[in-house]
């Protein structure tokens, strides 16, 4: 006889042969970049094939790409991207700093709305690229007895080499699901008030340390070629706005914030200026103090603490600066997790009671 399924999962009028059927939920699954399992070559090479075969980062037929990423960037650049994560890996936990910030973003976020919405939601989260997969987690989702799932990509401002791929992959997760739920993404949100003033209040958090003012502060982006822009990607003229919103909301004179684009890759033209050369172009212009910025970052990673708070900090100090200040990312503060909580909040709009 087949086993017999505990009540509590029983539909009202089924047989007691029914397969077991979840109470529904709805489920919030946040999406990163993603990160390397270790910093060893071949859990580089892992991660790193997988993000440059991505054709939303790298768009190159494969057969013109392929061999040039398997056979040569492969054979070197684990071990060098290798070295650049050990600098600020976690070895308290063995994890990238990017893996535990969004863990604690997760688990302060699921505070949030649990205090809003009881059990009714599940909050989890994902990596585009490495662990968790999209997939095994769209899966636990499911399992879970989520009949409603809200994806939220982590990028305030939309690309199609970020916020894109991450639906990617999520649609690609739902495709291999038998019973599929209802699902909602959520838009990016450069110009939401709530992140703005998060942003202003990190800023006004970190001069308030200072024992001197900063004469520029520069807002690092993450690059993009200059082509994708010409096709349409709204990318750069979200920055500039966010740029533009976060001075208005300092109250600062035009001049005081500089927009600049970092992690420049390959040899077409990105969108200028890069950040490297003009933390160099400012020293050399006399403004001996800085402070840098990555509001396109939710969480610390390896752009911001290994390349922003290292290569950027020392192109500025071998140009003639002096002081340097790097403020981290919104990641897992109070104000941040208030804005992700509303815009998660806004977009369950009648899926709640």
């Amino acid at each position: 006889m087949p086993d017999q399924i505990p009540d509590i999962n029983r539909l009202a009028h089924a047989p007691a042969t029914h397969p077991a059927v979840k109470p529904a939920k709805i489920g919030v699954l946040l999406a990163n970049l993603g990160t390397p399992d270790a910093t060893d070559y071949w859990s580089m090479r892992r991660y790193l094939s997988e993000f440059l075969s991505d054709k939303r980062v790298v768009d190159v037929p494969d057969w013109k790409w392929q061999p040039i990423l398997q056979l040569i960037i492969l054979s070197f650049r684990p071990q060098k991207s290798g070295a650049n994560y050990a600098k600020i890996w976690n070895l308290a936990r063995d994890e990238s700093p990017l893996l535990t910030i969004t863990r604690d973003q997760t688990a302060a976020i699921r505070n949030s709305v649990t205090a809003l919405y009881g059990d009714q939601v599940m909050v989890e989260f994902c990596m585009r690229y490495g662990n968790p997969t999209t997939v095994s987690k769209v899966r636990a989702m499911v399992e879970a007895g989520c009949e409603k799932i809200l994806f939220f990509p982590l990028y305030p401002q939309y690309a199609g080499a970020t916020s894109a791929t991450a639906n990617d992959s999520f649609f690609a997760a739902l495709a291999r699901e038998t019973r599929q739920p209802a699902v909602r993404t959520v838009a990016e949100y450069f110009d939401h008030p709530l992140y703005i003033d998060a942003l202003a209040q990190s800023v006004t958090d970190a001069y308030a340390k200072l024992d001197h003012r900063p004469d520029v502060l520069v807002t690092s982006y993450h690059g993009m070629p200059k082509r994708y822009l010409m096709q349409g990607d709204p990318y750069h003229c979200q920055c500039v706005k966010t740029t533009r919103l976060l001075r208005e909301k300092l109250g600062w004179d035009r001049g005081a914030v500089d927009v600049s684009f970092q992690s420049v890759f390959g040899r077409e033209e990105w969108l200028t200026p890069y950040t490297v050369k003009h933390v160099a172009e400012l020293a050399k212009a006399g403004k001996k103090s800085i402070a840098v910025m990555a509001p396109a970052f939710s969480a610390d990673c390896i752009e911001t603490l290994e390349e922003v708070d290292g290569e950027i900090r020392e192109a500025f100090l071998h140009a003639g600066g002096e002081n340097f200040t790097y403020i981290p990312c919104l990641n897992d503060q109070p104000g941040h997790v208030a804005a992700l909580t509303a815009i998660i909040s806004e977009n369950l709009g009648g899926w709640l009671r």
